[in-house]
């Protein structure tokens, strides 16, 4: 069982380093088959995560991919939003937000691929107080999916970042793997691990897999440049999307 815990954490967090986001795909439900309850596979899956923002950290420091006015946007935006999705986590009604979930996933996918040009490469928009309001707004709500349903959200931030702020695909995925990875997921597991029980005897296999993939994504990430990781986004976008639909409907 450890064997497969590692490899499951390697696996998923490679594919979400390299993609922006989705390794609540492989990971939660992994987690949840192998007998733990939602409420503590969420929380042990969000302590997890926070080794994949560690990982990517490392790898993307050398590079100095951050934009530190947007990562202070995100932070500040993004946490409350956190805070607040994984406070109220256990009154969602699951199946109808894991559907929307998978639709909106599903549409995102959709949405880049149908844009050849978008996120190939930086700039092309001037940030306004506007702007940035409405990016902030955008960001808090993706903040409390992420702390509520916590699969796939890295996605939607990362699309964003890309749609929104002009990044390409290469440096949003960067600000997703660092803020969301490291801190949004910090913030989610820390009020998650207090509301309810974490199966500390599965983390350290997750969190060594975590780590490991998490650098090992990035590192492909940052060789191959944006056209490799926007197919890559895309892809995971519509399996996530298609996986997260066959769960609301069974």
């Amino acid at each position: 069982m450890q064997l497969g815990l590692l490899a499951v954490a390697l696996l998923s967090n490679a594919l979400s380093a390299l993609a922006g986001g989705g390794a609540g795909l492989v990971q939660l439900p992994a987690l949840i088959l192998m007998g733990l309850p939602f409420p503590v596979a969420l929380a042990t899956h969000k302590v997890a995560s926070v080794s994949l923002g560690v990982g990517a950290s490392l790898r993307h420091a050398q590079e100095s991919s951050l934009n530190a006015r947007l990562s202070a946007l995100i932070l500040l935006s993004g946490l409350p939003g956190v805070w607040l999705g994984a406070r109220t986590v256990l009154a969602l009604p699951p199946q109808l937000s894991t559907l929307l979930l998978g639709l909106l996933t599903i549409a995102l996918g959709v949405y880049s691929a149908c844009r050849p040009q978008l996120g190939a490469s930086s700039g092309g928009q001037s940030w306004t107080t506007e702007r940035l309001a409405l990016g902030a707004l955008v960001l808090f709500a993706i903040g409390f999916l992420n702390g509520s349903l916590t699969s796939g959200t890295g996605l939607f931030v990362t699309l964003w970042l890309v749609r929104w702020f002009g990044l390409d695909y290469g440096k949003a995925v960067a600000h997703t793997l660092i803020l969301v990875g490291l801190f949004w997921n910090g913030t989610g597991a820390l009020t998650l691990g207090v509301q309810g029980q974490i199966a500390w005897s599965w983390l350290p296999m997750l969190l060594i897999g975590s780590l490991a993939g998490g650098y090992l994504g990035a590192h492909v990430a940052l060789r191959q440049g944006a056209a490799l990781v926007k197919r890559a986004f895309e892809l995971l976008c519509l399996v996530m999307g298609c996986s997260l639909l066959l769960k609301a409907l069974s």
